[in-house]
């Protein structure tokens, strides 16, 4: 665990560096998971995230909202909430729409593996207990991604199998926020 982590709302000073994260661990994520192929999905994926980050930074009413991991100031990770995504609501046939998503969680490899995400995760958590969010839900078609989520959240809510592909399901949680919410960190 790394101990000069600085976990905070993102400005838009940070937003370059924000987009070079979505860059960055986007196209990390599709080559890890044998997709590098699918480049034109690969940047459709960061120019959605990039819009979204850029809507929840210039409109102060945003329903979406992110924080940033910082070192020595430079943004080494997000994560967000929001309305749930279209997946979600795909693979739930509209069941957990009025529940939010946690999100946008992206860290930079050399960063992966040190607590940063986690560190994102446990902020983002107590921020929702604070508003008063009883659930979050969150949905990942990376293996890579789901290992992490099966071993935090526990059985899926719901997988659908071959959403992406052959061998590419897709899997949404729904968790409750007081499961997860820690005091005093």
């Amino acid at each position: 665990m790394m101990n000069n982590i600085l976990i905070t709302k993102p400005t838009k000073k940070d937003i370059k560096s924000v987009y070079d994260v979505f860059e960055i661990t986007i196209i990390d994520a599709f080559e890890k998971e044998g997709l590098g192929h699918l480049k034109e999905d690969m940047l459709k994926e960061i120019e959605y995230k990039k819009n979204l980050i850029t809507y929840s930074l210039e409109n102060k009413d945003s329903n979406i909202f992110f924080l940033v991991a910082k070192v020595d100031h430079n943004v080494i990770g997000t994560i967000s909430f929001g309305p749930c995504g279209n997946d979600i609501k795909k693979c739930t046939n509209n069941q957990l729409d009025i529940i939010g998503e946690l999100g946008s969680l992206y860290v930079l490899p050399h960063f992966q593996g040190k607590g940063v995400g986690s560190a994102l995760i446990n902020s983002m958590i107590k921020y929702l207990h604070e508003l008063g969010v009883d659930q979050f839900c969150l949905d990942s078609g990376y293996k890579h991604a789901q290992r992490k989520w099966l071993r935090k959240f526990g059985k899926p809510y719901k997988i659908v199998k071959d959403y992406w592909g052959k061998d590419f399901d897709h899997m949404v949680w729904l968790c409750k926020v007081t499961d997860y919410v820690r005091e005093g960190y």
